[in-house]
């Protein structure tokens, strides 16, 4: 149990690490991107204003490659983009079909005539009016006299210094998470510690105690035993003897929990006749089930097997028949059910009778756990059964569920890989 809640708080400790550092890269490079768009479309709208060319310039006619050039001018607002910037770009005529008719940039050694008409043919058939193309950003705008204008404006350096924030900023947050991981790691083992060395002493006392009390109860037994041979029955020896019955069922259950815990006890993993193991535990049952006035119905089909211990698991259908025979209602029904799912094996029992109430539920496989009611409480039983239960089913890896209603019983439902 401390080994499982240890491993779950260093998942959810671990988790909540990635999703943090994974929230900050996320939120640095999102600003980061949206400082770059906004700075490219600044300058898109600042172009789109001057037909395609420099502030406080003349667009001139078109050419191909080529314009009469003219001085850039002054700056527009304080927001305007740099000269780097504003310069790396080119503007394209196109006609009512779509063909190129011209191109110019102040930086026509740079881009080739393929490349242009590449970029117009792809803007062109996207059909929308803004777009990107890798580190290229465009403005498709169509004119009064129904030819087009794009204008491209190529961000690569600032593309280009994006990803290698976003790498430096995920390279810095993995190396961070790394390393609180470890810290978190360390430090919740020393946190359970205590906790892990304090369930260890609990374990050796029940251990302990269970031993210890074996052989005063032995004794007790026997003179009860020898009383009764030589003075005869009364009702003191009778309750004498059925609270040391009770009491060694209940050393008996401890001791079972006890070689678990310590780790003594391990589930052999030999494959055999699953229907075969549960059948033979219910059958026995069919006798008491028919003298407590109920009726047990079963659904066990022949052949399916299952790779674990076999006494364990016949240990488990008897603990689920005797809650079910224990706190069905009179005249009830018992229902066993065995099943084969792929790799999964299901058993199942239910029975009628009152429900458990839903905020018990959580609880009935703790130890010594019982529903407070007057009803239950007047039944025999120590609440360790359904706690073996479950460490006999932990111990296959395989999972054990409650599930109550009024009017329609309890039932639970073993779960193993086969």
């Amino acid at each position: 149990m401390i080994a499982r809640l240890r491993r779950r708080m260093i998942l959810l400790v671990l988790a909540g690490l990635l999703l943090a550092a994974a929230g900050v890269v996320a939120a640095i490079n999102i600003m980061n991107w949206g400082s770059m768009t906004g700075q490219v479309n600044a300058v898109l709208d600042q172009l789109a204003e001057n037909n395609g060319q420099r502030p406080d310039g003349d667009f001139g006619r078109f050419s191909q490659g080529k314009q009469e050039e003219k001085p850039f001018g002054a700056r527009r607002g304080a927001d305007m983009a740099d000269a780097v910037s504003l310069s790396n770009y080119y503007t394209v005529a196109l006609d009512a079909s779509g063909a190129v008719t011209g191109w110019f940039s102040d930086r026509a050694d740079v881009y080739s005539e393929d490349e242009v008409l590449a970029m117009a043919e792809a803007a062109m058939a996207r059909g929308a009016g803004a777009g990107r193309l890798g580190s290229q950003f465009y403005r498709l705008a169509e004119q009064a006299d129904g030819t087009y204008l794009l204008i491209v404006v190529n961000a690569q350096l600032e593309y280009s210094s994006f990803l290698g924030t976003l790498r430096t900023t995920a390279l810095v947050a993995l190396a961070e998470y790394v390393l609180l991981s470890l810290g978190a790691v360390w430090l919740i083992r020393r946190m359970v510690r205590p906790v892990a060395e304090a369930m260890e002493k609990q374990k050796q006392f029940v251990w302990d105690a269970s031993h210890e009390l074996k052989t005063p109860l032995a004794v007790i037994g026997a003179n009860a035993e020898l009383l009764s041979r030589e003075a005869g029955e009364s009702q003191p020896l009778t309750y004498i003897r059925s609270e040391v019955e009770r009491t060694d069922k209940l050393l008996q259950s401890l001791l079972t929990l006890a070689r678990m815990d310590r780790g003594t006890v391990a589930a052999e993993r030999r494959p055999f006749d699953l229907s075969r193991a549960v059948l033979s535990v219910t059958l026995p049952f069919e006798s008491a089930v028919f003298e407590a006035g109920k009726t047990l119905e079963t659904d066990i089909p022949e052949g399916i097997t299952l790779r674990g211990d076999e006494e364990m698991i016949r240990q488990l259908a008897v603990i689920l028949l005797s809650n079910a025979l224990k706190y069905s209602d009179a005249g009830g029904r018992i229902r066993v059910s065995l099943a084969a799912h792929g790799e999964k094996r299901v058993l199942a029992v239910h029975n009628t009778g009152p429900a458990i109430p839903k905020e018990a539920l959580p609880r009935v496989f703790d130890r010594f756990y019982r529903v407070d009611s007057s009803h239950n409480r007047e039944l025999p039983g120590s609440g360790l059964g359904l706690a073996i239960a479950r460490s006999i089913v932990d111990a296959h890896h395989g999972k054990i569920a409650v599930a109550s209603a009024e009017g329609e019983g309890t039932a639970f439902t073993v779960t193993l890989n086969a």
